[in-house]
């Protein structure tokens, strides 16, 4: 598809969802922006990109520039911008590719994030509005390579030495560990787990990108050794103590992905749609038949009720009322609707489905990371089962 037909292709269904309704000017404002971009900007080279593994870093300034990035933070050098504009703008990069809306949420909803919300004023004004223009990367780094669903096993440590701190240990798919210039690190201490503030330029400090993906190939994942990284007390983060600070940060990432999914799988419905209408196998169109009608009539289903899903829940994160139960369920629903709707789409588009002419495999592959990251289905579902019956089965 063209980038003209990807655009038309995208008012078309919001038309038919009148979502536009639902919105405010501003909010529309932000999301044409975020279409414009991802349009005129990724949507011609991503498969390129994505063969190639290759992340545009020179992206990096644009985004910022549009005020993307840590867009809904209040902090100076920050756009202040609503949730349901920071989900909208999610939404419209990830219909071009998942490595884009997972930058913008790296660097704003978990590094960034980080920062704003338990951060010194020190290191707000150092860090928070070079990264927001871009001139600046950061990274999270929690997870470790014994596995990201349980962080109270963490085993990186942070010791006491005089008037610094020590970090050892090891971090394992941190994104944008190896493109960072600062790292948000969380480690166990003697006083619970707190995070740092670190340069990765500090010495001991290794990042090395993870090679043979499959998935997530136009953007940066990392392993992270600390060997003895030494930092100044001032690096710590004062508000953050124990996985209350990780976790409030995750849910910012999450909220992202609720509404980010939903644009991948969008994108998979466009092109089925383009695809039902211009094909023609039996001498008329494949969307003349009533299988292929049935088929896109219960892609729109779910693509409908996720964005009304999130959009809801971004009305409540205005409203300062979302939990993370109510994230649990919009992450759990988003990606795994994504991922139902971008198979049925390769089915529309049979064997051609499976090529680089069109993003149905590039976004199914990719949504697999995003099904993990942020919480699998499994700790998503078990959140869930807590809340329902007070009972923690973990």
């Amino acid at each position: 598809m063209t980038t003209q037909t990807l655009a038309s292709a995208a008012s078309a269904l919001d038309e038919a969802f009148s979502i536009d309704h639902l919105l405010t000017d501003d909010e529309l404002r932000w999301r044409d922006a975020a279409r414009r971009f991802a349009v005129e900007r990724i949507a011609p080279v991503i498969e390129q990109d994505f063969e190639d593994k290759h992340f545009r870093r020179e992206f990096v300034a644009e985004l910022g520039a549009l005020g993307f990035l840590g867009m809904h933070l209040q902090d100076p050098g920050c756009a202040g911008a609503g949730a349901v504009a920071y989900g909208l703008v999610c939404h419209e990069l990830e219909a071009a590719d998942s490595g884009w809306r997972t930058f913008v949420s790296v660097q704003g909803s978990l590094a960034m994030s980080a920062i704003s919300k338990f951060g010194s004023d020190e290191q707000k004004a150092e860090w928070l509005a070079p990264m927001a223009r871009g001139e600046r990367i950061g990274c999270f780094a929690l997870t470790e390579p014994q596995g990201g669903s349980d962080p109270a096993a963490m085993s990186t440590t942070a010791r006491r030495d005089g008037d610094d701190w020590v970090i050892d240990g090891a971090k394992r798919w941190i994104g944008l560990a190896a493109l960072a210039d600062v790292a948000v690190v969380w480690a166990a201490t003697e006083d619970g787990v707190r995070g740092f503030v670190v340069p990765t330029s500090t010495p001991g400090f290794t990042a090395t990108a993870i090679d043979g993906k499959l998935s997530m190939r136009a953007s940066v994942q990392c392993d992270v050794v600390l060997d003895g990284v030494r930092v100044p007390a001032s690096a710590m983060l004062p508000g953050a103590r124990g996985l209350s600070g990780p976790f409030s940060c995750l849910n910012e990432a999450r909220y992202g992905i609720v509404w980010g999914a939903m644009g991948a799988a969008r994108s998979c419905l466009e092109v089925s749609i383009d695809r039902a209408t211009t094909r023609e196998v039996f001498g008329r169109p494949i969307g003349a038949t009533q299988l292929i009608q049935q088929k896109l009539a219960d892609m729109l289903v779910e693509y409908e009720k996720g964005m009304l899903l999130a959009l809801h829940l971004g009305r409540l994160k205005e409203a300062g009322r979302l939990t993370p139960t109510q994230i649990s369920v919009g992450k759990l629903n988003s990606v795994r609707e994504a991922l139902a709707i971008a198979r049925e789409a390769r089915t529309i588009l049979g064997g051609d489905g499976i090529t680089s002419e069109f993003p149905v495999m590039r976004h199914m592959a990719n949504l697999e990371s995003v099904r993990t990251y942020e919480g699998t289905d499994e700790i998503h579902t078990l959140v869930l089962g807590r809340a329902l019956t007070g009972l923690a089965a973990f």
